[in-house]
């Protein structure tokens, strides 16, 4: 570093053509820095989600998510496993040590879930697994309620709200949450 100083003594317009050309690279390189409110991360979390119209909590639990914990536990690289089972649903968790592909770690899943779904009740839906995505979170609920029959709005929601909506630059999907009295017509918009 001496040195520097030495050269810098003895021929000062090479040390301030030194310096302006770091600053104009340090400059280059600062409008070139992305900057993002939510970089691109792949976190290595998969769920694995399973419906059974119907069924108790108890049920779901003892019948399917056990299981499905069960089958998945022996992956590598598991960090964290959770689930919830409610009414005629089971999620279970499964987080990865950050160093495991996320995609690696969805077709281990796949593949487990897939050797035990003929010990899972005939009457389920097939379990749908998904990697968790932070840019594929809901935009937007919404609810809709009228003074005409839940047919009828459910109908307005499916053929025309649901079109419109999924015409829109930018919306990536747009689903129907199943009929209900309360509330009896909710969509969600996931963004591309």
């Amino acid at each position: 570093m001496q040195w520097l100083a030495q050269v810098s003594v003895k021929r000062p317009v090479f040390a301030s053509v030194l310096v302006l050309s770091l600053v104009v690279v340090g400059v280059f390189a600062y409008f070139r820095l992305g900057v993002d409110l939510f970089p691109k991360v792949d976190f290595p979390i998969i769920t694995v989600t399973t419906r059974q119209a119907g069924a108790a909590p108890e049920e779901i639990e003892t019948e399917i998510t056990d299981k499905i914990e069960r089958a998945v536990n022996t992956i590598a690289g598991i960090e964290e496993l959770r689930s919830v089972s409610t009414e005629g649903v089971s999620q279970v968790f499964i987080q990865f040590q950050l160093e495991k592909s996320v995609d690696v770690a969805a077709q281990e899943v796949r593949d487990k879930v897939n050797q035990v779904l003929p010990d899972l009740p005939q009457d389920i839906d097939q379990p749908v697994v998904d990697k968790v995505d932070p840019d594929a979170a809901p935009v937007l609920y919404a609810a809709l309620s009228a003074d005409r029959p839940i047919r009828d709005i459910s109908e307005f929601a499916d053929k025309t709200l649901r079109r419109e909506i999924e015409s829109i630059s930018g919306v990536g999907q747009v689903t129907l949450a199943p009929r209900s009295p309360r509330p009896p017509a909710t969509w969600t918009a996931n963004p591309r």
